[in-house]
């Protein structure tokens, strides 16, 4: 690897890597130590193609979610089986994972803008800005430059655009995967929102058990389907859709009701 080798955005990849060696080293713990992760899955990581790789998931915090599977992935490609034993996985991590992101919250502060340059794909979101409701046109240069990552790597988005749980599924990303026809992996994952703060970087309570599941790859007909048909199909291996509110029991349900009355866990 050239010192001056960049990607497609024209990060330096000498950069990202010892960003991504840094960061990993320092948010280790938090998923090995504070905290346990309890990965299932992880097995597929390995099997998948270099590129045009579209991972979709639930979300819980804005950073420590990306974070984590930062782990999971290089773990699995240096040959861990659902374990992040031994951070040694990043010394040659895998560079060209991307992740999508508000472009508000990638400039609301140095610490997101280090983030950003690991990976970020930014986006303009076409229905909230500065806490308020908007409705504006999809910025074209966006969903570009999602494209761009997907031919270079593999990206991770979360399609509900926002932390708070059983929110719909934009149909951005439907657009998207009938446009690049990416494979789609599946992630659900629990447990950060009660281990880390909004924004996923201080510890708001240790001994918790976190979790990640990597589902099998969506069966996609990307010329068939309807945007419909491929929304529902995520909200279902996502675990968001609205019949997933029938098997809770009531007292997590009353208890996750509470929480978001007390916190504001959109972007």
């Amino acid at each position: 690897m050239g010192i001056f080798k960049t990607n497609p955005f024209g990060h330096y990849l000498i950069l990202k890597k010892w960003l991504i060696r840094i960061m990993g080293a320092m948010t280790h713990r938090r998923y090995r130590g504070f905290n346990e992760l309890q990965i299932e899955g992880s097995e597929i990581i390995k099997e998948l193609p270099g590129s045009n790789v579209l991972f979709v998931s639930n979300h819980q915090t804005y950073f420590a979610d990306v974070a984590a599977m930062f782990h999971v992935f290089n773990a699995s490609l240096s040959g861990r089986v659902d374990s992040i034993k031994n951070v040694g996985y990043l010394w040659q991590p895998k560079l060209n994972i991307y992740y999508v992101a508000a472009s508000e919250t990638m400039k609301s502060g140095i610490f997101p803008r280090i983030m950003a340059y690991g990976g970020a794909v930014t986006v303009s979101r076409t229905w909230r800005s500065k806490g308020k409701e908007v409705d504006r046109p999809v910025n074209l240069s966006d969903t570009e430059n999602i494209g761009i990552a997907l031919h270079d790597g593999w990206v991770i988005t979360f399609p509900q655009g926002t932390t708070k749980p059983w929110k719909p599924i934009r149909k951005g990303t439907a657009h998207i995967i009938k446009q690049y026809k990416p494979i789609v992996v599946p992630i659900v994952i629990d447990g950060f929102r009660r281990s880390f703060d909004k924004k996923g970087i201080r510890i708001k309570k240790r001994g918790i058990l976190q979790s990640m599941e990597i589902k099998e790859p969506l069966k996609i007909d990307y010329e068939r389907d309807s945007i419909a048909d491929i929304v529902e199909q995520i909200e279902y291996a996502i675990e968001q859709h609205p019949s997933f509110l029938k098997v809770i029991p009531n007292e997590e349900l009353d208890a996750e009701e509470e929480l978001n009355k007390n916190r504001r866990w959109e972007y």
